[in-house]
């Protein structure tokens, strides 16, 4: 039996929900990021799912890779992006982040968690970056 991409990713995505929601069982809001991003790694590593924690992100500028300092929080799998914040409420510009590290990462799903909020289900966003191959133009 084939399994289709998009149910491989939802499978991995509900995965990693459950481990950040036994996290923030156990912790509730109010804690740094970093606290979080170890007791979610330890729950990743319970489920037997392979990670990388803090995986640098160079930015390809004009033809060279350049390490401008930026790391994601983590890579599941090779194949998802799990970004983690401690904030009061997320902005635009956390998504546009997640977005942007998806393209540079070349990896098409990931997920934004910010575990400062009451209820886990309200600070979770899933992100699915569609590739398309850019369009060939006619020759003339």
């Amino acid at each position: 039996m084939t399994r289709n991409l998009e149910g491989e990713f939802d499978e991995l995505s509900q995965q990693v929900i459950g481990c950040a929601l036994e996290v923030h069982t156990q912790l509730g809001p109010g804690l740094l990021e970093s606290a979080y991003e170890q007791c979610l790694a330890h729950e990743l590593r319970s489920a037997g799912l392979a990670f990388e924690l803090q995986r640098p992100l160079p930015v390809p500028y004009k033809g060279i890779l350049l390490d401008c300092g930026y790391r994601l929080d983590l890579v599941v799998e090779s194949r998802l992006i799990v970004e983690l914040k401690s904030i009061d409420e997320f902005l635009p510009i956390h998504e546009a982040q997640l977005l942007t590290y998806l393209k540079l990462a070349r990896i098409p799903v990931g997920l934004l968690i910010n575990f400062n909020m009451v209820h886990l289900r309200d600070g979770i966003r899933r992100k699915v970056l569609n590739y398309r191959p850019a369009a060939v133009s006619p020759s003339r």
